[in-house]
């Protein structure tokens, strides 16, 4: 990244983080409570937004989407919203320290101590700044396995206004996705850690899966 770019990431940290002491924000959330996090991985358009929110009505999670934290961060007319909108239009990876702490952010701000991360993380380096600054590690993995073309037909067939869904990017997100995201996957499955479903499915039927994973995970006290 060049010169120019990092000093533009440090003040972005800086206005996210408002102007607290780097000890209130050193990765701890409010009194040290103990949190659950689940990290739900799956390709653009696997279902990941629909089944957090019936996660969250089901179970009581709170959800955290990346993708729609950083969207916020652009349209409150940050300053360096436009690095930001650039960086996801290439189908990018935004720099971790900018996704983790705007995540961070948003979990000391709820009550709540279950929280689903929406597709995070997506590289090795999201994981070991993840685990650095929060103390944090998933309880489990949820991979939603959904093949490319019925992927693709979702992404194009949604009206959400998103710039980023369109067929070239659409690809870039694609390969980032497999080069980025698949082999921390593997990662996780090697710790036991993943709970996979078919989500090419419709998406009750998705649900009804993912209802005995959490159902599951409850019974344990995951």
């Amino acid at each position: 990244m060049e010169l120019t770019s990092m000093g533009n990431c440090c003040a972005l940290l800086k206005s996210i983080m408002g102007f607290a002491t780097e000890e209130e924000h050193d990765g701890r959330l409010p009194k040290q409570k103990k949190v659950k996090v689940v990290f739900v991985l799956g390709g653009p358009g696997s279902g990941k937004g629909t089944l957090c929110a019936k996660i969250v009505e089901q179970f009581g999670y709170s959800h955290l989407s990346s993708g729609d934290l950083l969207r916020k961060e652009i349209k409150a007319g940050s300053e360096h919203g436009t690095m930001i909108q650039n960086m996801m239009n290439e189908g990018k990876l935004v720099p971790s320290d900018i996704t983790v702490r705007l995540i961070q952010k948003a979990m000391q701000e709820t009550d709540n101590d279950k929280f689903l991360l929406d597709g995070f993380p997506r590289d090795e380096e999201n994981v070991r700044t993840f685990e650095k600054l929060t103390k944090i590690e998933p309880d489990f993995i949820l991979f939603l396995d959904c093949p490319e073309e019925e992927m693709t037909k979702r992404l194009l067939s949604r009206n959400q206004g998103r710039e980023d869904d369109n067929i070239e990017t659409i690809k870039k997100r694609f390969r980032v996705f497999q080069e980025s995201t698949l082999p921390l996957v593997n990662y996780y499955a090697s710790k036991g850690k993943v709970r996979k479903v078919d989500a090419a499915r419709p998406v009750e039927d998705v649900f009804e899966s993912v209802k005995t994973i959490f159902s599951s995970a409850n019974e344990q006290g995951a």
